[in-house]
């Protein structure tokens, strides 16, 4: 080996610590700013972070983590994989990039999904047969190098060519029978071309992530992966190669890797602990390093050092040499918890971000070379830190944990669909296919009236007028549009999860504790550290005020157990199936409250059902059953007229459609406007019989969809589900987008609807 990996980290967040990338992204968009500019501030948030690396006592400090938009989609640009509608826009390379990312005029974007179970966002390449693959991008070596420059050598990072194939989708117009992993070893030689000019540039090493083999894969698979890093490492001129798999444990694809000749292998034990067990005796691990995943690179609270270190010991002796590594990237973090002033001091003390985590890292590391006594007083604070976190009072709410264990089957159901249906038919609701919506665009009035009240410029009641009167514009606005079915808009709603958890106890929100979900899109999840509890009603005000402004039905509009707790730190002192039984209590409660106040439609969000799926299939019905039982334990106290509603995005739902199925919604909507209402299909094989609601206007696309183009997807949409079902809506709600795209599209939804319910007259 040319040189060791010691303490590292396997990724690090890239928007900025108060968000300048994001800023620089948009300001790009709307024409506020050129490219030269936006390329400046990407190069000093990067130089800044490898120093910030350095200068924290890393030993190794990766580059290549930084992206524009998305790393797989970074991936693709490098290796050529850019769709003919997109390099026909004849733009320069960077729009090329953002129209891949986001569509331009008559291109549409990439199809986006989950990154494996977190909650961030990937773009998902398309490969065809005639694919050609070629280093055609040298980003990752100039980024090597402005990392040299800077007085940091880097270990650029690269998605792995397994991983990049096994998340691609063939190209339309592929033949059936092609998979996107048949061009392996067309890829291989971009790859191997890629490395070579990464040595010839001085890079030391490589780190190649494969989290795709966290999930299950078939032999072929596997064989795949055992070919491409014999053939990477192989070759002769290549730099070391550190092969990082995470989000759960790497099963046969470590003994693969362990007999490949790579020179390093990271493993997540933090997801995948039970590797520990494996490692002993694993061939092929003595003349390599073990990157050990110790400190936990998704979630926020302090490291237990003591039981870290002791796993780290176990390990010395099976691999040449052991390094310290968080579990996989650090972009699911926020930066830095001392920028947080609001959050109760006692809670802060339990909770690292990014910043302090790699503190965490470096203690590890020097305790692994220098002995424990090096860091004595390090291990001591964080011991006394775990056992105050152990013994504290506000994480316990007795009156919480007696109401689950009170709870019997009945909580969990309602009467069967067709006695729910000729009930809700007092309703009166308009023709199928109804229009409707979920949330509606966040003004800069509305903006600066939340920003007005958090710094204390306007009172409370001053702010609950203007948001009274924002509803009333977006009550009268949908009206004149013409839909059917009227939400309040969501105003008051900084973020669908943030704002319960705002209003819920057990939950610590942040002021800065912002990650990147996607492109410039970001989110501050809350932090869940005890049980949860809801003190009063928190929407009842606002869709009331909404439905006395209008003889149509208003939806109240809940986001669902699931999605709390996916889109949350949660507390991990407890099973999951527990804490999503806690909130599943809470918004029970206002689901009922909505209903007395004279709610009659309820629509409780479930986006993120899929995303929670563990990665390996034994896992799945365990967790689908806790799952849909917290939903429908949220929904089940309620009247048979009272119609729930639920929508799910951001995910490919084949693995779930059964589960979808069992919540029991009398109406699903569901993202489907990029796949070509392709999930209908699945719904329709297992005999789902309720509405449907599929998205016909993708909103992540900065393009307004034309009626005739809603108008053929309701049409393809009739293939799958009987036109006294169809709801019509976009594929999630609107909250980020601007008013005059937003109003143009579902000007264009309505007529859209019109002429499709016109033609089944």
């Amino acid at each position: 080996m040319t040189a060791t990996i010691g303490s590292t980290v396997l990724g690090y967040p890239r928007i900025g610590p108060n968000r300048e990338l994001k800023r620089a992204l948009e300001d790009y968009w709307s024409g506020r700013c050129d490219e030269a500019h936006l390329r400046e501030v990407a190069r000093e948030l990067r130089a800044d972070t490898w120093r910030a690396l350095r200068d924290a006592g890393l030993d190794s400090v990766p580059s290549g983590t930084f992206s524009f938009y998305d790393h797989v989609l970074d991936t693709a640009v490098t290796f050529g994989a850019v769709p003919e509608r997109h390099a026909a826009l004849g733009l320069g390379p960077l729009d090329t990039y953002f129209a891949m990312a986001r569509g331009a005029d008559s291109a549409a974007p990439l199809e986006m999904t989950k990154w494996f179970d977190t909650n961030y966002h990937y773009l998902v390449p398309e490969i065809a047969p005639d694919t050609r693959f070629r280093v055609a991008d040298r980003i990752p070596i100039e980024q090597y190098r402005e990392a040299a420059a800077a007085g940091v050598p880097a270990r650029p990072v690269l998605v792995g060519p397994l991983t990049f194939l096994l998340l691609a989708k063939p190209a339309a117009g592929s033949p059936d029978s092609f998979r996107p992993l048949d061009k392996l070893d067309e890829l291989l030689d971009a790859y191997a071309e890629l490395l070579g000019e990464l040595h010839s540039a001085g890079a030391e090493w490589v780190q190649l992530d494969e989290p795709a083999f966290a999930a299950d894969r078939s032999p072929a698979e596997l064989d795949a992966l055992r070919r491409a890093y014999h053939r990477l490492g192989g070759l002769a001129r290549r730099p070391d190669l550190l092969v990082a798999g995470y989000f759960g444990d790497l099963g046969e694809a470590l003994d693969v890797l362990a007999v490949t000749p790579v020179e390093a292998i990271a493993v997540d034990l933090v997801a995948g602990r039970s590797q520990v067990d494996r490692l002993p005796g694993l061939p092929g691990l003595q003349d390599k390093t073990l990157v050990a995943g110790l400190v936990d690179g998704r979630n926020v609270w302090r490291t237990d050092l003591d039981d870290a270190l002791s796993t780290a010991a176990t390990l010395l002796g099976l691999a040449g040499s052991v390094a310290v590594s968080t579990s996989c990237s650090l972009l699911h973090v926020p930066y830095d918890v001392e920028a947080e002033a609001g959050i109760d001091p006692r809670v802060k003390s339990w909770l690292a971000f990014a910043v302090q985590k790699v503190r965490e890292v470096v203690v590890l590391g020097r305790a692994l070379r220098e002995g424990r006594d090096a860091v004595a007083d390090d291990l001591a604070a964080a011991r006394a830190i775990a056992a105050d976190r152990a013994e504290a009072d506000l994480v316990r709410d007795h009156r919480v944990q007696a109401r689950l264990k009170s709870l019997r089957p009945q909580h969990f159901r309602r009467a069967d669909y067709a006695t729910r249906r000729v009930a809700q038919e007092s309703l009166r609701l308009p023709p199928l296919p109804t229009t409707t919506i979920g949330s509606f665009p966040q003004t800069s009035e509305v903006r600066r009236a939340r920003a007005a009240l958090r710094r204390g410029r306007i009172d409370r009641a001053t702010y609950r007028q203007r948001m009274r009167d924002e509803i009333e514009h977006v009550v009268r606005r949908q009206e004149e549009l013409g839909l059917d079915v009227l939400v309040h808009g969501e105003p008051e709603r900084n973020d669908m999860v943030q704002y319960f958890a705002e209003h819920l106890g057990g939950f610590a929100c942040t002021d800065h504790g912002w990650v990147q979900s996607y492109g410039s899109r970001c989110v501050r999840p809350p932090i869940l550290y005890g049980d949860v509890s809801r003190p009063e009603p928190i929407t009842v005000e606002w869709a009331t005020h909404a439905q006395r402004l209008t003889t149509k039905p208003v939806k109240g509009m809940l986001t669902g157990p699931v999605t709390i707790l996916a889109w949350s730190f949660v507390r991990d002192d407890q099973p999951l199936a527990d804490t999503a039984a806690q909130i599943a209590l809470a918004i029970r409660d206002e689901v009922r409250d909505l209903e007395a106040a004279g709610i009659r439609v309820v629509q409780v969000d479930e986006p993120a059902l899929r995303e929670l799926l563990p990665l390996r299939a034994a896992e799945h019905r365990r967790y689908l059953e806790w799952a849909v039982n917290a939903f429908r334990l949220a929904t089940s106290g309620v009247a048979d007229s009272t119609q729930i509603h639920t929508h799910l995005c951001y995910s490919e739902f084949g693995d779930v459609i059964e589960a979808i199925a069992a919540l029991d919604a009398d109406v699903t909507s569901i993202e489907a406007a990029r796949s070509r209402m392709e999930v209908l299909g699945d719904l329709a094989a297992v005999g789902f019989a309720r509405g449907v609601g599929p998205g016909v206007y993708d909103i992540h696309s900065p393009r307004v969809p034309e009626v005739d183009e809603i108008a053929s997807l309701l049409r393809a949409a009739l293939a799958a589900v009987p036109a006294e079902r169809l709801w019509v809506n976009p594929d999630c709600g609107l909250k980020t987008r601007g008013y005059p795209e937003v109003e143009a599209a579902l000007e264009n939804l309505v007529r859209a609807a019109a002429q499709v319910r016109a033609s089944l007259a």
